[in-house]
């Protein structure tokens, strides 16, 4: 069938009609068990009643209004958010992307208006990912993203993943910020040593640049912690959030020190539907939920439960894995065949899993996922890769 959808996705013929919890049922009736949650998006899973409430009861009353004027939503999911992080400020977007370009604008202008505005350079990482937007490619420095798309963005340098050595080097006096994420999610569930974020944080503060972290994908609970930097007892100076942040509605965020934003006054940016009062209701009741305590434990009681699970799993078909890595509900397997293919025959078993870089399959499940539901996960795991090890 021909689609007026511009083809930029190679998607899989499937289709869904609606979903519960970590399920998801096909327009053929065919149930799956989502390992994906929209790419670690809907983090309380499908139709959580908190959300279904808070989306009618908002709906009935006011959608948006533009940031012309006060959204006492917005007031409150803000203060929630510098209440419960470093942070002391908060600007809200629609996207990840748009929260990658917010914080290499913020970045840049904090140096100018300091008065050294040749520090405009920002230190990125192999298999980085940031978003889309011409930025974001610039940042990644990506060929497969970059390619094709004429001059880039300057002021960024790619630094190779794990290189300490490198790091030092690069962090000159034209230095604004260095951009990392402390788990990389589309370059492989890859992450960052708590000694190496550490270690960072002590090299900007020795030579003033800024640390921008990006927990779009690993933050929100994912990795069994709030957000994932806290696991090495750091704080960034700028902060990316999106994805988990709105439990599937389209929601971003970037968190700031008052020192990293002050230079963003009225008129240095904006946004027309960031933050209108129905994401922010929305949001609240995500932040409220994830940010409780006994949530984040139940994150990391079921995270160690599947990863034990994949040990044993890859223990078992050395031929398809060879390894599993990940932290709290962000794991990945890293595989010896190509990752698209255990996706495929994953898709045959009812299993949903979306593939990454560095050969990997990421399991982003809900934050809800039951246990029976991981028992189940990793039988179709089981089955998938059996089948696969008899072609």
């Amino acid at each position: 069938m021909n689609s007026s959808v511009l083809a930029t996705y190679n998607r899989a013929a499937l289709a869904f009609d609606h979903g519960q919890g970590s399920w998801l049922v096909a327009t053929d009736g065919t149930r799956y068990l989502d390992l994906t949650a929209g790419i670690a998006v809907n983090a309380l899973g499908h139709a959580h009643p908190a959300l279904v409430t808070a989306l009618a009861a908002q709906g009935a009353k006011l959608w948006h209004v533009s940031n012309l004027y006060t959204i006492p939503e917005q007031e409150v999911l803000a203060q929630k958010l510098t209440d419960l992080t470093f942070a002391d400020t908060v600007f809200f977007t629609n996207s990840g992307t748009e929260a990658a370009e917010l914080a290499i604008k913020m970045a840049r202008k904090y140096w100018h208006d300091a008065g050294h505005p040749q520090r405009q350079k920002i230190l990125t990482f192999d298999g980085a990912f940031h978003g889309r937007s011409t930025g974001a490619i610039a940042a990644a420095a990506s060929e497969k993203m970059t390619k094709g798309f004429g001059a880039l963005m300057p002021g960024f340098e790619s630094l190779p993943f794990g290189d300490h050595e490198a790091l030092r080097n690069a962090l000159s006096s034209d230095v604004a910020a260095v951009m990392i994420e402390p788990v990389q999610g589309e370059g492989g569930i890859r992450l960052l040593p708590d000694a190496c974020l550490k270690g960072l944080r002590d090299l900007c503060d020795a030579t003033g640049a800024l640390l921008i972290m990006d927990e779009v994908q690993c933050g929100m609970g994912r990795t069994g912690r709030l957000f994932a930097h806290e696991w090495a007892g750091v704080t960034p100076d700028i902060m990316m959030v999106a994805k988990g942040i709105g439990g599937g509605f389209p929601l971003g965020a970037v968190l700031a020190t008052q020192k990293a934003s002050a230079a963003m006054v009225a008129g240095t940016h904006g946004s027309t539907y960031g933050g209108n009062p129905l994401a922010c209701a929305i949001g609240n009741a995500v932040v409220n939920i994830i940010s409780e305590e006994a949530f984040l434990a139940e994150v990391r009681r079921k995270a160690a439960l599947f990863a034990q699970g994949l040990e044993s799993l890859v223990a078992r078909h050395s031929k398809i894995f060879e390894t599993w890595r990940g932290q709290g509900l962000m794991l990945g397997l890293k595989c010896k065949i190509a990752p698209l293919d255990l996706v495929r025959a994953g898709q045959s078993f009812g299993l949903l899993m979306v593939p990454a870089a560095d050969n990997v399959v990421r399991l982003l499940p809900a934050l809800t996922i039951t246990d029976d539901d991981i028992s189940q996960a990793l039988q179709r795991l089981d089955d998938t890769a059996r089948t696969l090890s008899a072609l």
